[in-house]
């Protein structure tokens, strides 16, 4: 194992996990929102969205990261379309990531019991009263573990990003590997840098999961 050369690469590896976690983050944030609003648009059966989103978290879901990311980076160009891809990246979590989001969200609001929803119906709440008012503060906190798993799931995913020549952590590690033959080494450093990405988050979507089940429940 050649520390030195461990040491003299770091901040190549630095500026890699900076790349990351930047488009990982603003594409999970972006999956939340759309996700969020899909959910609702699920769990309401709202007519021509729900299937128009039904046929949207479908094809998500069933068709890889990598192949949404050549499509959207290498296909839209044919038509026109110039992506940049950094703007590619971004749309393609995007875009797989609100599927997941969409489910998560759309099973916690049914979690919610029936009885309260008929409850609020009968008192004269419209659908959005009510998610207002009974789903959401009841649903939302439902979601956290399944939204935490999405978003380390999501965050792992940006692995991908180096088949559109993003300088992302992997693609760091690949050139290096290409550069100097020190397999050991540049795979270390890129297991090490992903865990220091992904452990924080953990932890922290632990420590949520943790506060809303004592807010909700006193344990």
């Amino acid at each position: 194992m050649d520390f030195e050369i461990i040491k003299q690469t770091l901040p190549l590896y630095w500026e890699a996990a900076k790349v990351t976690l930047a488009l990982g983050v603003v594409g999970i944030c972006l999956s939340l929102l759309l996700g969020f609003f899909f959910g609702l648009v699920s769990y309401f059966k709202i007519p021509v969205l729900q299937k128009i989103v039904g046929a949207y978290i479908s094809l998500a879901r069933n068709t890889p990261l990598l192949i949404q990311l050549y499509f959207l980076y290498y296909g839209f160009p044919k038509i026109g379309l110039p992506i940049g891809k950094n703007s590619a990246a971004i749309l393609g979590l995007t875009f797989l990531g609100a599927a997941y989001m969409a489910e998560a969200f759309r099973g916690s609001f049914e979690t919610v019991p029936a009885v309260q929803l008929e409850s609020g119906r009968s008192l004269g709440f419209t659908k959005w009263q009510l998610a207002k008012v009974v789903i959401l503060p009841q649903g939302l906190p439902q979601s956290i573990p399944s939204l935490g798993a999405n978003c380390i799931f999501l965050l792992k995913e940006t692995s991908v990003f180096s088949a559109i020549s993003i300088m992302d952590l992997t693609n760091t590690a690949k050139d290096l590997i290409g550069m100097y033959y020190m397999t050991r080494e540049f795979l270390l450093l890129l297991v090490i840098s992903y865990a220091l990405i992904i452990l924080p988050m953990i932890l922290i979507i632990n420590l949520v999961e943790r506060r809303v089940r004592r807010a909700n429940y006193g344990i």
